[in-house]
């Protein structure tokens, strides 16, 4: 996990608004969120993990202990329950959706190389999605 701290800016999206438009998310937000360029900071004390990501259009602080469930409201405004392991060195997010008709999601942040961060995110049920996020460490 000590690999992961650091901040980043993303550098591509690959089916990023496919995969927003699955979760349901509003043609507007979309939109927003596809023209953004994010950065996500990884930082830990004592044990808990924090992930900030910051657009120009939102903030958002991720709070969380490796192996532990905890509940939380997605920036779509899911209520999830969460689950963060790590993972063949990788950093894997299970979203479970708490509503009916919602969905659930997984998420993996690996590194490639000492500067380069590759976030997949899938979908449960919708098996063909696939959404690839690059990220540089700046």
């Amino acid at each position: 996990m000590e690999a992961f701290k650091g901040k980043y800016e993303r550098t591509s999206a690959e089916k990023y608004e496919e995969f927003l438009k699955a979760l349901d998310v509003n043609m507007l937000v979309r939109k927003a969120a596809t023209i953004s360029t994010p950065t996500m900071e990884f930082t830990e004390s004592g044990g808990t993990w924090t992930i900030k990501t910051s657009t120009t259009l939102k903030n958002m602080e991720l709070k969380f202990k490796i192996g532990e469930e905890y509940e939380e409201s997605t920036a779509d405004g899911r209520q999830v329950s969460s689950l963060v392991t790590f993972e063949d060195g990788k950093i894997v997010t299970v979203q479970k959706a708490k509503k009916d008709g919602q969905k659930s999601t997984k998420s993996t942040r690996e590194m490639n190389g000492a500067d380069e961060m590759i976030y997949t995110l899938t979908v449960d049920g919708v098996a063909d999605l696939v959404c690839v996020q690059k990220f540089k460490r700046i």
